[in-house]
């Protein structure tokens, strides 16, 4: 089986899906993999930029497997070429073999050896957070109550993480001399940094909450721009920032705080760039609810269940329409977006033997 995962890997690696740029159509990887798996009904489709989706289905079973297969961009600190799949060391190098290429690699390894219902929808955009493909699969009549969503989890079924959300804030002042016994109160930059000292207080005090194993709330301020020199006080400042709350916590409420920590004179704009729910999502209840289910799953499955993890993952746009949904795949999240990127062939093997039985099995 490993040296089939392989062939296949190296293949999948060889093309570029590289996201941004985003230059990926429905030719390419995808037609490989049509010609892979030939006794499946299959449909590609573009959503438009460099979003595309590979649905493939045979028989017909009850759960849907998610691969996504772009990557992130490549950097000059690669050792050799990302598109050539290496082995070296008990290791498979190359762009995406980690993230999250080993793992389709094994599904059509797995589909070509066994007969059984199997359904697998691979797409292009998780590495834009624009998930166009995800969004379109949910909103047809797809008929699926359950999902497996493949990313780096050492072959151990994750069933909560965070949610993530990302937010752009405007701040307006008044240009002046640096001097004017109002420039602290005048300047837009001292207005933002107000706002990040009350808004790392306030994170820090929620420490001490905690959901499946995951604690506190996570929070970075990626980027902040303003002003125009040391004597003039800022007339504009931009402030990037991001929080990932735990499954129980309520997204909009956490907006509602961190807005008010601004002064409202001060404040112009406050706009959220991006949204992902945690990992079960819903209410505290229906969250734990849903998080046992998938835990049933698991167990129904076979599937070593592991931590709760800290990273986003598409799982939670299937839990928010109310499939029950897993995150399980190959790799390990500290080998993602790195140079030199690797996934072990222990991992591979493990995987392709997990989904060559679960197919086997009726999907």
């Amino acid at each position: 089986m490993l040296p089939t995962v392989l062939h296949h890997l190296e293949k999948l690696v060889s093309f570029d899906t590289r996201n941004p740029p985003r230059d990926i159509g429905t030719d390419g990887i995808f037609d490989y993999l049509r010609t892979q798996l030939p006794d499946f009904t299959i449909e590609v489709t573009d959503h438009g930029a460099g979003a595309v989706s590979f649905f493939a289905v045979r028989g017909q079973p009850k759960r849907v497997f998610n691969v996504h297969l772009d990557t992130v961009p490549s950097s000059p600190a690669w050792s050799a070429d990302p598109h050539t799949l290496r082995i070296e060391g008990g290791r498979a190098i190359g762009l995406g073999a980690c993230d999250i290429k080993g793992a389709a690699a094994a599904l059509v390894a797995a589909a070509q050896v066994t007969q059984g219902a199997a359904a697998f929808l691979f797409t292009t955009d998780e590495e834009a957070n624009d998930a166009r493909c995800i969004a379109a699969f949910l909103a047809r009549d797809h008929g699926f109550g359950e999902a497996i969503i493949a990313e780096p989890t050492r072959c151990e079924a994750v069933l909560a993480h965070r949610g993530i959300s990302a937010v752009r804030m405007a701040f307006a002042g008044q240009a002046g001399h640096a001097s004017a016994e109002n420039a602290l109160s005048l300047s837009a930059l001292h207005n933002a940094m107000r706002w990040g000292t009350t808004a790392l207080d306030f994170v820090q005090a929620q420490h001490h909450l905690r959901f499946g194993g995951l604690t506190g709330l996570r929070f970075n301020i990626g980027r902040v721009e303003g002003g125009i020199k040391a004597n003039m006080i800022a007339p504009s400042a931009e402030v990037r920032f991001g929080f990932r709350p735990l499954p129980s916590q309520d997204m909009d409420g956490l907006h509602a705080q961190f807005r008010g920590f601004a002064n409202a004179d001060a404040l112009a704009e406050y706009e959220e760039t991006f949204r992902g729910p945690s990992l079960p999502s819903g209410d505290v209840a229906r969250a734990e609810e849903r998080r046992l289910a998938a835990r049933d799953l698991a167990d129904e499955l076979g599937l070593p269940i592991g931590n709760a993890v800290d990273f986003w993952t598409e799982a939670s746009l299937f839990s928010q329409a109310g499939l029950t949904a897993l995150v399980y795949g190959p790799g390990d999240i500290a080998q993602a977006h790195t140079a030199d990127e690797w996934v072990s062939l222990e991992q591979l093997q493990s995987y392709a033997d997990s989904v060559t039985r679960i197919l086997a099995e009726g999907g």
